[in-house]
């Protein structure tokens, strides 16, 4: 199987699992229902407009572009949220613990 039938595969797998028809799918994405076909055949390869679109739509993009999947945690967290993780997971032990009172002083949860 090529690349683009591998994608096409995935894009069409990720459209089944947001439980739309390609109709619908292709109406966010900006495409007719014939291109969208053609794309998830493998015949014509998913360009970056098209996957930007399907994100927004709820697909996992990395996941049809390479067949991984995000952690579901990062795929709920926001692009800020993200960063913010990432920056944490870089500190040592003892910034950590500063970085975790400083947002429990913050916080209006006990």
């Amino acid at each position: 199987m090529h690349l683009s039938e591998e994608i096409g595969a995935r894009l069409q797998s990720e459209r089944k699992r947001l439980n739309l028809t390609q109709e619908q799918f292709a109406g966010l994405v900006g495409v007719s229902k014939r291109t969208l076909a053609s794309y998830e055949a493998g015949s014509r390869e998913a360009g970056a407009l098209l996957l930007s679109h399907s994100a927004s739509a709820g697909v996992d993009v990395l996941y049809v572009v390479t067949g991984q999947r995000l952690p579901v945690a990062e795929r709920e967290l926001a692009t800020d949220e993200i960063e913010i993780v990432s920056r944490v997971r870089d500190l040592d032990d003892e910034d950590k613990g500063a970085v975790m009172r400083l947002l429990k002083a913050f916080s209006r949860k006990p």
